[in-house]
């Protein structure tokens, strides 16, 4: 089991530094990645506090999204030494920059949703589909 694990981050390790640049797109545009850094845009969150304003999203891909993200600068985690423990996250200089991105992005589609709902409208006619 050690090998297969030392392979895919030797693979993984050979990705990132073949296009570094395609794995922090991959990161900032994946599916919980959009959601994070457009909550967190709007400010600070505790853990249990963006998972629910998320929504649907599993405590261990939020963790994962988390550390990537922070990974990748775009993500401030402040672990608070207090009982019980409170960590808050927050976006980055060079995670606001990538959030803004991201909403102008989002804002985009909801303008644009009706012409993409006509494109499928036209597109599964033209397939015969439903």
């Amino acid at each position: 089991m050690a090998v297969s694990i030392e392979m895919a981050s030797s693979t993984s390790d050979t990705a990132e530094a073949m296009c570094p640049h395609r794995l922090v797109l991959e990161h900032v545009t994946s599916r919980w990645g959009v959601l994070v850094l457009m909550e967190l845009l709007e400010r600070p969150y505790r853990f249990s506090e963006l998972r629910r304003a998320i929504g649907r999203v599993s405590e261990k891909m939020l963790t994962q999204t988390l550390q990537t993200l922070e990974r990748d600068g775009l993500v401030h985690r402040d672990a608070k030494p207090v009982i019980p423990p409170r960590v808050d996250y927050s976006l980055t200089d060079l995670g606001r920059e990538a959030a803004e991105q991201v909403r102008g992005l989002a804002m985009w589609t909801a303008e644009r949703m009706g012409e993409v709902q006509k494109a499928r409208a036209e597109y599964d006619a033209a397939k015969g589909r439903g």
